[in-house]
């Protein structure tokens, strides 16, 4: 293809500098934006008088006409083209003539890259909220079925405190919702307009940007013409809370690699997401979940490259932003598959009630709540401490539990303590007695569940 910049030069560049230079292969993925975006300034430019109306409206029939073209398959993407605006426009000049060279009237393709990246990207945030809301649905579902499981819960990887299986979900429900806010935030501040900011210092036509960027469904406009050309904190921003997001889902893969291990056996993960070994027949390996953990690394990357390419640019456009693309692309395609795995696998995992009912009452994990008992009996709680403490050491030495000493064991310890104790450590008990806001007690997690489900609904 003729190069649509020849002028200044004789537009001959070697085989490999086109090659070099080419993101077709990366920014063809946003043709249907790149299409709407000219249609948009097509009748923005007949609306204001700078193209006659008949003359957009020919832009914009032959546009549709690539754009149907395209997804049916008459046409096919150039590989050889710069990009996909330069293919868009060549194939308009090939169909209209000259009247295709008028497209590109006040605008550069500065602000037009700019335009496409926005619109592309403000879509696949939506698909990313929808996707993310039907994972946090699945997780209240598991919290609900298992809202009533006794597990330990754990600090430092340590028995600390007896918990609910469904508590424990519904943990990572809420690490989701905020990841939501994110998604939302960043498309609020993506969701303005820099066509019409040209190469970098705007134009002289008489353009009306508030109308084009209300067609294509933009809140306002970028006001700093150099700003709408070199700003990319948007991808930035994107990339931070797809991080942020991936590092959730790390670590539910984490603790479900973990659960689902013969050490643990907390959880059953379904076959359909789980793979064997090569050699060893008895392996049941939680492949998807660690390939989760392991994706996080690589939008972690996506996010250092982009930080990397933008920090020493000076204003306003410069061709190494040509690399924003892949690196964000990658990220919102890494997500959205990890996303969809997540709410496809974790319905079919069971917990394996009797096994985290066992680890529960191996722990002392009750310490805590016979401390709190000597408490409410008058003792101060640094001294309740100490005895529960002492009486833990006692059981270790002996392999026995809090719940087998003899009534006369602890009252040797204090004699504070009556036969109720037994009542007050009981595993189910502990937990149901955190009726605190989001504690762990049945009622709280079903306030949790119920409070989630209404976010959602709105």
């Amino acid at each position: 293809m003729n190069k649509l910049w020849a002028g200044r030069t004789a537009a001959e560049t070697a085989r490999l500098a086109d090659l070099f230079n080419s993101s077709i292969a990366v920014d063809s993925r946003m043709a249907r934006q790149d299409i709407a975006g000219s249609m948009a300034h097509a009748a923005m430019l007949g609306a204001q008088g700078i193209l006659s109306q008949t003359e957009a409206d020919q832009l914009i029939e032959g546009l549709q006409g690539i754009l149907d073209d395209l997804e049916s398959g008459a046409l096919a993407i150039d590989p050889d083209a710069e990009d996909i605006h330069m293919f868009v426009e060549q194939v308009l000049t090939q169909r209209l003539g000259d009247l295709g060279k008028k497209l590109h009237t006040a605008r550069s393709r500065n602000d037009q890259v700019a335009l496409d990246l926005r619109m592309y990207l403000r879509e696949e945030i939506d698909v990313l909220t929808e996707r993310t809301k039907v994972l946090i649905g699945v997780i209240c579902d598991k919290a609900e079925a298992y809202k009533d499981a006794i597990m330990p819960g754990y600090t430092h990887l340590q028995r600390a405190q007896p918990i609910s299986f469904g508590h424990q979900l519904m943990a990572y429900a809420m690490m989701l919702l905020r990841d939501l806010d994110r998604l939302r935030d960043c498309r609020r501040r993506l969701n303005l307009s820099p066509i019409g900011c040209c190469a970098l210092a705007g134009t002289t036509y008489d353009t009306d940007r508030e109308g084009e960027a209300a067609a294509l469904g933009f809140a306002g406009i970028c006001l700093n013409s150099i700003d709408g050309v070199s700003d990319r904190d948007f991808a930035v921003e994107l990339c931070a809370a797809l991080s942020i997001q991936m590092m959730h889902l790390s670590r539910l893969a984490e603790e479900l690699i973990l659960w689902s291990s013969w050490e643990f056996q907390f959880i059953e993960l379904p076959d359909a997401y789980t793979t064997g070994s090569s050699i060893m027949p008895q392996k049941k390996n939680p492949d998807m979940a660690e390939l989760v953990r392991g994706k996080t690394g690589r939008v972690y990357g996506d996010l250092m490259a982009l930080l990397t390419m933008l920090k020493g640019l000076p204003l306003a456009y410069n061709k190494d932003m040509q690399e924003d693309k892949e690196g964000v692309f990658d990220a919102c395609d890494t997500v959205k598959m990890c996303l969809s795995v997540m709410a496809d696998m974790l319905p079919g995992m069971q917990a394996r009630r009797d096994n985290m009912r066992k680890a529960a009452s191996e722990g002392f994990i009750n310490a805590t709540d016979l401390a709190d008992y000597l408490v409410a009996k008058g003792l101060p709680f640094r001294s309740a401490y100490q005895i529960s403490g002492a009486l833990v050491a006692k059981c270790i030495r002996e392999g026995k539990t809090l719940e087998s000493l003899r009534l006369e064991e602890y009252r040797q310890a204090s004699p504070l303590i009556d036969e109720d104790v037994y009542a007050h450590i009981d595993l189910l008990a502990c937990v149901q007695k955190r009726t605190s806001a989001g504690g762990t007690s049945t009622a709280s997690v079903e306030k949790q569940i119920a409070a989630v489900r209404l976010l959602l609904a709105q």
